[in-house]
C-alpha cells in the first residue's frame, strides 16, 4: 500500500522546476516527414531521426535545457487496444486513430476473459520489428518501444466508444465490472510493455494518463473512477503516485487527494487555470504552455504567463516543442520562457515569495 503524501506540507516542500522538452514532432517538421512515412516506414523514421536530430540540435543548442528527443518506435497510445481488437488507422497527414471494437459491455466483457498474447496480438509483432530495426540504425542508443496504453477510464472508452459514456449512467454496475477487467488487462500489458523496454514493471513510481476520467461527474468518482485508478497504482507500484489527466473541473480535483496522487499533471485542461487548482486540491502540479498557445503571445506575454502561473501556485512550468516551434519567429519566444522559468527559480531559490514572482508580472 503506497503511503498518503502529507498535503499539509508537499506543496511547500516541492522544489520549483520548469523544463522544455520535444518529440518527433520538431524533427517531422525539421526534416519534411509526415507522419505516415514516420509511423510507418522505418527507412523514413531512421532517416528523421538522422537528418533532424542535427537540425534540432543548430536550432537549439542549449543540451542542458533542450534534450535530444528520444529515439523511440512511433508514438502510438494505443498499442493496448489494438491487442484487444482495435484497429488502428494511419492517415497520411495525421495522427494514428482507432476504432471502437465492442458494441456492447457484454461484448467487452466475453472479449476480456480471453487470455492475450500482447506479443503476438494486432500491430505488435510490427512495431516489435520497428524496434529492432532502429537499434541496428543507432546502435549503443537506448531505443524506447513507444507502443503504449492509457488508464482505466480512457481504455474503457477506447474499446467501447461514445456508448460507453451511457454505460457509465445507465448500467453502472456492469459499467464497473468492466473497468475493473479493462484495468486487469492494463497491468498485463504493462508487464509486456516494461520487458521489451527491458524496465521492472513494478517499481518506487507509477503514473497514469486517464484523461477520459474527466467525462464521469465529481459525484460518480468515489464508484467509477477512484477504485480503478488505486487497482492501476496497486498493480505498479508501492510508492508514489502521479497523474496526467486533462479537462477535469474544479469539483472533480479533490479527488486527486482521495487517491494519494505525489504530483499532478492538468496538461491543456480548458476549464482549470493555476488558481483554481491551488483552491481545490493540494496536490503539487505544472502548469503547460502549450505550441499552439505561441502564435498568440508575444515574448513578453510569454514571460508574464510564466511568472503569473508561478504566483498562482503552480509547482512547475514546462513547455513541448512541437513542429511550429521550430519556425524562426516562435524560437525567440521559447527562449522568453527558458529566460523567465530560469529568473523565477533563481528567485524561489534565494527567498523569494510568490507574490514576489508574481510583481514581475507586466501591467
Amino acid at each position: 500500500m503506497s503511503p498518503m503524501p502529507d498535503y499539509a506540507s508537499l506543496r511547500a516542500k516541492t522544489p520549483f522546476r520548469w523544463s522544455v522538452g520535444a518529440g518527433p514532432y520538431v524533427l517531422m517538421s525539421l526534416t519534411g516527414t509526415s507522419f505516415g512515412e514516420y509511423n510507418l516506414n522505418p527507412e523514413a523514421c531512421i532517416e528523421m531521426f538522422r537528418r533532424g536530430l542535427p537540425l534540432y540540435r543548430e536550432r537549439f543548442p542549449e543540451r542542458e535545457v533542450f534534450p535530444d528527443p528520444a529515439i523511440t518506435t512511433p508514438a502510438v497510445s494505443y498499442g493496448h487496444v489494438n491487442g484487444l481488437g482495435a484497429e488502428l488507422l494511419f492517415p497520411p497527414d495525421g495522427e494514428v486513430a482507432h476504432t471502437h471494437p465492442y458494441a456492447s459491455l457484454e461484448e467487452g466483457l466475453a472479449a476480456l476473459q480471453r487470455p492475450v498474447d500482447f506479443a503476438r496480438a494486432g500491430m505488435a509483432p510490427f512495431f516489435l520489428d520497428f524496434k529492432r530495426r532502429l537499434e541496428a540504425a543507432f546502435p549503443g542508443r537506448k531505443i524506447g518501444f513507444a507502443y503504449g496504453l492509457e488508464g482505466p477510464l480512457t481504455t474503457a472508452y477506447e474499446l467501447r466508444g461514445e456508448g460507453f459514456f451511457l454505460d457509465l449512467m445507465d448500467r453502472p454496475a456492469l459499467a464497473a465490472e468492466f473497468l475493473r477487467r479493462v484495468t486487469v488487462s492494463i497491468a498485463d500489458f504493462a508487464r509486456f510493455h516494461a520487458d521489451v523496454n527491458r524496465r521492472p514493471v513494478f517499481g518506487p513510481s507509477a503514473g497514469l494518463c486517464d484523461d477520459l476520467a474527466s467525462v464521469v461527474p465529481a459525484r460518480l468518482f468515489p464508484t467509477l473512477v477512484i477504485p480503478f485508478w488505486e487497482q492501476y497504482f496497486r498493480a505498479l507500484t508501492d510508492g508514489s503516485r502521479h497523474a496526467h489527466v486533462e479537462d477535469l473541473r474544479a469539483e472533480q480535483l479533490p479527488h486527486l487527494e482521495t487517491i494519494g496522487l505525489s504530483s499532478y499533471d492538468p496538461s491543456i485542461s480548458h476549464k482549470l487555470n493555476p488558481r483554481l487548482i491551488r483552491a481545490h486540491c493540494r496536490v503539487p502540479f505544472g502548469w503547460r504552455l502549450g505550441s499552439f498557445h505561441y502564435l498568440n503571445l508575444s515574448r513578453e506575454d510569454v514571460r508574464d504567463w510564466v511568472f503569473q502561473a508561478v504566483a498562482d501556485g503552480a509547482s512547475s512550468v514546462f513547455t513541448h516543442l512541437e513542429g511550429i516551434m521550430v519556425q524562426e519567429a516562435q524560437v525567440p519566444k521559447v527562449y522568453a520562457f527558458v529566460e523567465a522559468a530560469r529568473h523565477a527559480k533563481a528567485q524561489l531559490d534565494a527567498g523569494a515569495t510568490r507574490e514576489d514572482i508574481g510583481g514581475l508580472v507586466s501591467a
